[in-house]
């Protein structure tokens, strides 16, 4: 492949061959991955890409590369691995600029000098990128307080596939002039244009941190026991439901999480009247000790998404909790699984164990009912992805599409992975 009138631009862009190891997608290697140094080095990338009618997949850390469909063809990986600067902290008025190479992970240190942190937690946080969490819209626990980061970004800086850089949004909370175009490119999965560098809304890092454990026996008295919260004055970070079920009844769990975060004397005040509304809801729950609580969050994070099978975000209206368990149970039920969620928000990742035609038939069958809404696999394998559509269904006539067509006429972003 020709790199001769990109090498010639001057600009700092790191040029190498694909390799089968680092760089496949779905069995499909890139011929070269470009490094591009700074946001002039992006946009100059892509105006080459699409000069050539290049296929391009942008790349942060890697961690959710095998996400989205299948790619048609792969010719080019962008790699936003060098933009890692901080650009700017505005710790008075909590907000920071990044560019989009930085880990979330590094972001967070450098911001807890400050007493300040992006409370994202997706899964991979500590090497996930900050553009490669906002492509997906990924988030975790801490969803339940602060949001997804299409709901903590301010402003964003674009290159498009002409090779522009754009900018959308401000640097202040208060700005919310104008179409958002950083709220549309918040979960395109990198097809619409690349992020180089975005601002955000920070929150201070809490003092204290305290966990409430509720085991329950069924999806009746989980509800009852997500009930008894969401009715209260209680405002925990996070609110989590866990299901576990190992097709031999041997080991199963139900359980939900409520993990507090403020002053020390406000945590325990919360924390003991957590326990005592669940008590009276008919659930036992107590406060998880330093050492559970480490236990709790490995296995919400490393642990669930280091096992196997195919995982799926599913959804629900908040308010459907149980018929949406219940289906879940009887559809997924046949094999193992398990279940993380935002209880008060109505969104999971359900990982479904067994053979891909299991996995095919469960997936589809959770479609088909009225007590979920989307339904989209997040991570599974080649063989799967192929037989059962990622999204349910293409989004060519929605204002997306539009945007996409405006945007990158040529097609050269995505490879068709995205919805």
């Amino acid at each position: 492949m020709v790199t001769t009138d990109l090498i010639a631009t001057g600009l700092p862009i790191g040029v190498r061959p694909g390799n089968p190891e680092e760089d496949a997608i779905d069995g499909l290697v890139a011929a070269i991955v470009l490094e591009p140094q700074t946001s002039e080095a992006v946009a100059a990338s892509l105006a080459w890409a699409s000069r050539h009618r290049l296929s391009v997949i942008v790349r942060g850390g890697g961690t959710k590369r095998g996400w989205g469909r299948p790619p048609q063809r792969v010719d080019v990986i962008l790699s936003t691995r060098r933009l890692t600067r901080v650009l700017a902290h505005q710790h008075g008025d909590l907000t920071a600029t990044v560019e989009a190479g930085l880990p979330l992970g590094e972001l967070n240190r450098l911001l807890a000098k400050r007493g300040q942190q992006l409370p994202l937690d997706p899964p991979f946080a500590e090497a996930a990128t900050i553009g490669g969490v906002v492509a997906t819209n990924d988030s975790g626990p801490l969803r339940h307080r602060y949001g997804t980061p299409r709901d903590l970004i301010l402003g964003v800086e674009l290159a498009t596939a002409d090779g522009q850089l754009a900018k959308a949004g401000g640097q202040v909370v208060k700005n919310v002039a104008g179409y958002d175009l950083s709220k549309l490119v918040s979960g395109s999965f990198g097809s619409l244009a690349v992020i180089v560098s975005a601002t955000f809304k920070l929150a201070p890092l809490p003092a204290a941190c305290r966990t409430v454990v509720a085991g329950v026996a069924d999806a009746s008295a989980l509800n009852a026991a997500v009930d008894s919260i969401v009715s209260s004055q209680l405002e925990p970070a996070a609110f989590e439901i866990h299901l576990r079920r190992n097709g031999r009844d041997a080991g199963d769990r139900t359980f939900a999480l409520l993990r507090f975060a403020s002053l020390p004397a406000v945590v325990d005040a919360q924390a003991a009247e957590a326990c005592a509304r669940l008590l009276a809801a008919g659930v036992h729950a107590e406060v998880a000790t330093a050492a559970g609580d480490r236990q709790i969050q490995h296995e919400h994070s490393q642990a669930f998404w280091g096992s196997p099978g195919v995982f799926v975000r599913v959804s629900w209206l908040p308010a459907n909790l149980e018929p949406a368990l219940t289906t879940i149970e009887h559809v997924a039920g046949a094999q193992p699984f398990e279940l993380i969620g935002r209880a008060a928000v109505g969104a999971a990742v359900l990982r479904i164990e067994g053979d891909i035609e299991a996995q095919a038939q469960a997936i589809e069958r959770l479609r088909e009912s009225s007590a979920l809404g989307n339904v989209v696999m997040v991570r599974a394998s080649t063989e799967l992805k192929r037989r059962v559509d990622v999204w349910p269904a293409r989004q060519a006539g929605t204002v997306v599409g539009m945007v996409k067509r405006a945007l990158d006429p040529n097609g050269i972003l995505g490879a068709g992975r995205e919805a």
